[in-house]
């Protein structure tokens, strides 16, 4: 099985009690090493408001899990994540296609030059052709009148 690299996100309610919360990731954090996965880090990023209701909250305590698994065990716990009440909202994103995606972008953007970088050009101005000089022919003569 291939070990890739994701970070779940997830949200459980404002009134949950912290020792509950613990309680909660520790749960997770044993099903990723029964698994054969690996936690590489927990953040509890606190808690923040919500951008729209969800579950009739407008706020929620945010978690963010790092670690390395395959799909089968990222199946597992996205399906725990899920029949957990507290939890009213989760995300993952498998994070080695998104540094690669990240790395194609810069590449990209350094074979390209800043415009910034490019020294103005000076204007164009159009210059304008002398005026040809009549022919010959348009020349006319003044003869004497004879009288």
């Amino acid at each position: 099985m291939i070990q890739r690299f994701y970070e779940v996100m997830f949200i459980v309610r404002p009134d949950m009690a912290e020792e509950d919360l613990d309680k909660l990731i520790a749960g997770l954090d044993q099903t990723v090493t029964n698994g054969g996965g690996k936690l590489r880090s927990t953040e509890k990023l606190g808690r923040r408001k919500l951008a729209y209701t969800v579950r009739k909250f407008n706020d929620g305590n945010y978690v963010l899990l790092t670690i390395d698994a395959d799909g089968v065990l990222i199946a597992e716990l996205e399906r725990r994540l899920r029949v957990s009440e507290p939890v009213i909202k989760f995300i993952t994103v498998r994070m080695d296609e998104e540094e690669k995606r990240l790395a194609k972008v810069r590449a990209i953007r350094a074979t390209k030059k800043k415009l910034s970088a490019i020294p103005p050009a000076a204007p164009v101005v159009p210059v304008e052709a002398p005026e040809p000089a009549p022919a010959a022919a348009e020349v006319e003569t003044a003869t004497p009148a004879s009288a």
